[in-house]
């Protein structure tokens, strides 16, 4: 029997919290959840599970090995790729893991990351499906955002969901971690949705609630003066290095 506080429990709270019809974040089989469990497994929500219902039944326990060398595959048939995720299922008898368990997988291995959350946040999908995607995600517009989204997203151009996506969201990932000497709170997908990745639900819940409420903001600023007034890239490290943030970061669980 479960407990609470396991990491499956808590991936299936998280997924209950992000999946909650007015925060308008995921609706039907949208989105989708993961959790490390060890060195060796993960899990994430099946494909088709709802987030807001989503029970142990309706996820998959996966093998980081039978993931992780995908992304190194230059070229995979869609059947091929169906048959890796069925083949990377600890028990048989599991439902198939998302197609998106692939980036599930490379984000659960970067260091202090235990819980990954990816939702289609109507707000965020507004700037998404905009072409002020890249600003958005680039820049930050309050000290709060800096809090719980870091000093910026990681920005993905489309890329088809699947392989490729997952592909592309390491090799965006691996080129912000180079730049800025730290891992990502939030990853922006264009055209497409966010994911949030911390080290506790907590982590990933404040970021994915967080970032919907800096793309309203956003939305409501354009309307009024047609360019955000962004804070300057010295006020965001300022607010990034401050050791009250920091507490602050700590007592929310992030």
């Amino acid at each position: 029997m479960s407990s609470p506080n396991d990491p499956l429990s808590r991936m299936l709270e998280l997924s209950h919290q992000l999946g909650r019809e007015e925060r308008k974040l995921a609706i039907l089989g949208e989105g989708n959840t993961s959790a490390r469990l060890s060195a060796d497994t993960f899990v994430v929500k099946a494909s088709g599970s709802n987030l807001a219902t989503l029970s142990a039944a309706g996820t998959a326990e996966c093998r980081f090995d039978k993931l992780i060398p995908l992304l190194s595959e230059k070229s995979m048939s869609d059947t091929a790729i169906d048959e890796a995720l069925f083949a990377a299922r600890v028990s048989p008898e599991s439902k198939k893991p998302s197609v998106e368990a692939i980036f599930h997988a490379y984000l659960l291995t970067l260091p202090g990351v235990n819980f990954v959350g990816h939702t289609h946040a109507i707000t965020v999908n507004q700037i998404l499906c905009s072409n002020h995607a890249r600003s958005f995600a680039t820049q930050r517009l309050f000290p709060d955002e800096i809090v719980c989204c870091g000093v910026e997203s990681v920005f993905v151009p489309y890329t088809d969901p699947g392989l490729k996506l997952s592909q592309a969201i390491k090799a965006a990932t691996e080129d912000y971690i180079q730049r800025l000497s730290r891992a990502p709170r939030i990853i922006l997908l264009e055209n497409h949705g966010l994911i949030a990745l911390g080290a506790t639900p907590e982590a990933v819940l404040a970021g994915s609630l967080m970032a919907a409420k800096a793309a309203e903001i956003f939305v409501g600023a354009a309307a009024i003066s047609a360019v955000p007034r962004f804070l300057t890239a010295e006020q965001v490290e300022r607010i990034a290095g401050r050791p009250d943030e920091h507490y602050r970061q700590k007592a929310l669980g992030l």
